[in-house]
């Protein structure tokens, strides 16, 4: 494996490049673009690279589909730390294009929602393609294939472009977050502020399935932060859930009910223990009685007093 090289979504120029240039080891790392989110993943499986930097939510759209759904199956992997980036966008052109002259845009499929009322008003009758980032929309529209690619205004002076316009974004604060995956390997030591990431599928569909499996979180008083429904591929109807959990695996609460949905469910695929991008131990909300660790660890006590006669 190569330890000195990291992957990530390519090509130069993406938000994805800037926000793994904002991790301290980026600067000692290698750094690879790779043409799309499964090549980035694939290349930690094989070990051409130690790790890849991903995006996998945003603030406007929710879950990253591409890779969930490609952290959901194939070899394990598992995400070690996230980054959360704000995100502007720029219309880039070649150099003499006017706003008249844009009939085709293009950028990555996450980027529409996030420009698309700008789009209704300014480029009502352009017509919008996908490419497979937003700087490799800037690297088509360079070649001509396209007018004009929404991208970070960064990405200009690598493309030869111009940005026509900049601070594009229909929802003000918009962010991405973004993961870094690695093979499978034990979690970092909690720090109090820790997020741990699970996909869960379904034993089988019944009326309150889906809640059987919330209250192993709930009653434990551990609080979710993300739950989204995948398709399976095995059918209409078939589904499981990436769920994003506050806490560790290390923390009493958190893995009982890793426990419990694995006595429940016939698969559940533990993607990590990490901490929370921007947050500190101090801004993370009290824990509900009884669900501390002092709280778990008297409550086991107790109970082998009482199998002891020692009550």
């Amino acid at each position: 494996m190569s330890a000195t090289r990291y992957a990530y979504l390519g090509p130069e120029g993406t938000f994805t490049e800037v926000a793994l240039r904002t991790l301290p080891e980026a600067a000692t790392r290698e750094l690879v673009p790779m043409v799309s989110v499964p090549a980035a993943l694939d290349a930690v499986r094989s070990g051409e690279a130690a790790a890849a930097l991903v995006p996998i939510e945003n603030s406007v759209e929710g879950g990253i589909t591409a890779t969930l759904d490609e952290l959901t199956t194939g070899a394990p992997l598992m995400i070690y730390r996230e980054v959360l980036l704000s995100i502007t966008f720029a219309l880039l052109v070649r150099p003499g294009t006017e706003l008249s002259d844009i009939k085709t845009v293009t950028a990555h499929p996450a980027a529409q929602p996030q420009v698309r009322n700008w789009m209704a008003a300014h480029l009502p009758n352009a017509v919008w393609e996908s490419s497979a980032s937003n700087a490799d929309g800037a690297r088509l529209v360079q070649e001509g294939r396209f007018d004009a690619a929404f991208a970070g205004e960064f990405a200009a002076a690598t493309y030869g472009l111009e940005p026509l316009v900049t601070e594009i974004h229909d929802a003000a604060n918009a962010q991405t977050r973004f993961v870094l995956v690695g093979r499978p390997a034990r979690p970092s030591a909690p720090t109090g502020a820790d997020k741990t990431s699970v996909v869960i599928w379904l034993g089988e569909d019944h009326p309150g399935a889906l809640l059987e499996l919330l209250q192993e979180f709930a009653v434990r008083g551990v609080n979710l932060m993300l739950i989204q429904s995948r398709p399976t591929g095995e059918g209409i109807g078939n589904y499981c859930f990436a769920v994003d959990a506050e806490g560790h695996i290390a923390d009493r609460r958190v893995g009982e009910a890793l426990m419990g949905l694995k006595r429940i469910c016939p698969n559940v695929r533990f993607l990590g223990s990490y901490p929370r991008a921007g947050v500190t131990p101090d801004e993370v909300r009290p824990l509900r009685m009884g669900t501390s660790d002092r709280d778990f660890t008297e409550a086991s006590d107790w109970l082998a007093r009482s199998q002891d006669g020692r009550v």
